[in-house]
């Protein structure tokens, strides 16, 4: 919803679908397709989907389905996919390894040694452009994207819709969960990159936290001994290049520049190295050996739910 109230400030909006991504898409092209297809300016579309790249198994699946769904969805089709990398702290195309992200090594300090010394890191993307993101103007197009095309709508799929937790699959007892969070936790996440950003401004600038980092972050009591931006850093609200500008800004604006102000970057640090240590290994980082693996091995996985839930309750 966030996302979807700031593109539109732009100028731009966001279409929501249920459903499985390469089925959504490929009804998605065939509808706006027929639509563009049946004027006497349209000659059919040729769609282009930009990712960002994951570096599993299940992720390039999605790709792979993906990329075949823009291509078939009509005989002669020519769509196209392509993967950007974001979500790093440095790009992968700067790596002083020949072997770019295959040649980093399998420990950590000596990849921040190298990285640190070697490399800089680059600034955030600035924020599109008013109006760089419109929509198109072609009313056929518009028409589908809004849901209102009368023979090519798709279900549960538009600029406005917006599925509940009950059309996810969630029960009542997990929507009241939701609705209503735990009182034992130390402060109220929101989804959402508006509040990721207030959340950077309250710990560095309005709470003058980031001096002392360093000092508290192991703590386990309430919300300000640590930086809490986890959680938007992992649905990609924020990025970790935006909040080491920000530890900079704050060294530039007040003079203060200590283990604290470096911290904080050196374990954004750690999040790059372990993208890109994925992106060497692939799915071995899930074997039950490890990425080392060992000949002849007969460990599996084990399920014990007791356990799990005990894990889960806390």
């Amino acid at each position: 919803q966030d996302l979807r109230k700031n593109l539109e400030k732009n100028g731009s909006g966001l279409v929501v679908a249920y459903g499985k991504t390469e089925d959504v898409l490929s009804q998605f092209c065939k509808s706006i397709d027929a639509e563009v297809g049946s004027t006497e300016e349209g000659v059919g579309i040729k769609p282009s989907v930009v990712v960002q790249e994951e570096f599993a198994s299940e992720e390039y699946a999605v790709d792979a389905a993906v990329r075949r769904a823009v291509k078939n969805f009509k005989t002669g089709a020519k769509g196209s996919l392509d993967t950007v990398n974001a979500a790093t702290l440095y790009d992968i195309e700067d790596l002083p390894y020949d072997e770019g992200v295959k040649g980093i090594p399998d420990t950590f300090t000596p990849f921040r040694n190298k990285v640190e010394k070697k490399c800089k890191i680059p600034l955030p993307r600035p924020v599109p452009r008013s109006g760089s993101l419109a929509l198109p103007m072609n009313a056929v197009v518009k028409s589908v994207l809004s849901g209102k095309s009368p023979n090519n709508a798709i279900s549960d799929c538009s600029l406005s819709y917006m599925p509940t937790l009950a059309d996810l699959g969630y029960s009542a007892e997990e929507i009241k969960s939701a609705e209503n969070p735990d009182p034992r936790g130390v402060m109220p996440f929101v989804g959402g990159e508006t509040a990721g950003l207030q959340r950077i401004q309250e710990y560095i600038f309005d709470k003058d936290l980031l001096k002392i980092y360093f000092d508290t972050r192991n703590g386990m009591l309430g919300g300000d001994y640590s930086t809490k931006f986890s959680p938007w850093l992992a649905h990609g609200c924020i990025s970790p290049r935006y909040i080491a500008k920000q530890c900079k800004r704050y060294e530039r604006e007040t003079g203060i520049e200590n283990k604290s102000t470096y911290w904080v970057v050196f374990e954004l640090l750690w999040g790059c190295y372990f993208r890109m240590f994925a992106a060497k290994h692939g799915d071995s980082i899930f074997s039950v050996d490890g990425t080392v693996g060992q000949s002849g091995s007969n460990k599996q996985w084990k399920m014990n739910d007791k356990f799990l839930q005990a894990w889960k309750d806390g």
